[in-house]
């Protein structure tokens, strides 16, 4: 079973939400029993809250419900899980200070790598930002997601030359 935690900075927009996306890509896979889904933040601060009202309200009309409740990454988690996904580059750097030993550096990935139709490095902060930007999100996210788990579930047979 593959272990993967979404990482965004306060764990009530980007990441619970990219978490009930690939939720939903991999129940519609079917592959339900291959992977353990979760996601966290890089602060406290919202610690034990459901994910902003606004994403959860815009994923819903996308047919997701978020119902997980935040709680801060912690660095221990290097060793429990297989993949840590960031929303930008700051999650990013952020990871990877946090990273002991020099195996653990392959584990962390940018989402926004996996995109195939939108262009751009990160997933962005829709906290400060109008429905649109909720909505960017959730698009973002029904982009990446897909793509990351074609990645995860490729076997080396399957695996085909890129150009």
């Amino acid at each position: 079973m593959k272990k993967i935690v979404f990482i965004c900075l306060g764990n009530i927009c980007r990441s619970p939400a990219a978490e009930g996306v690939f939720r939903a890509c991999v129940e519609k896979a079917g592959k339900e029993s291959e992977f353990q889904i979760d996601s966290a933040g890089l602060i406290d601060y919202h610690e034990g809250e459901l994910p902003d009202a606004r994403m959860r309200e815009h994923a819903l009309r996308r047919g997701y419900r978020l119902t997980h409740r935040s709680r801060p990454f912690r660095p221990e988690e290097f060793q429990e899980v297989d993949l840590i996904v960031a929303m930008d580059a700051d999650n990013l750097r952020r990871l990877r200070r946090m990273v002991s030993k020099a195996s653990d550096m392959d584990k962390v990935v940018r989402l926004a790598d996996y995109l195939r139709h939108h262009s751009g490095t990160a997933i962005p902060d829709s906290y400060y930002g109008t429905d649109h930007a909720f909505e960017h999100v959730l698009d973002l996210l029904e982009d990446a997601c897909p793509s990351l788990l074609e990645s995860l579930t490729v076997t080396e047979g399957d695996a085909q030359p890129t150009e």
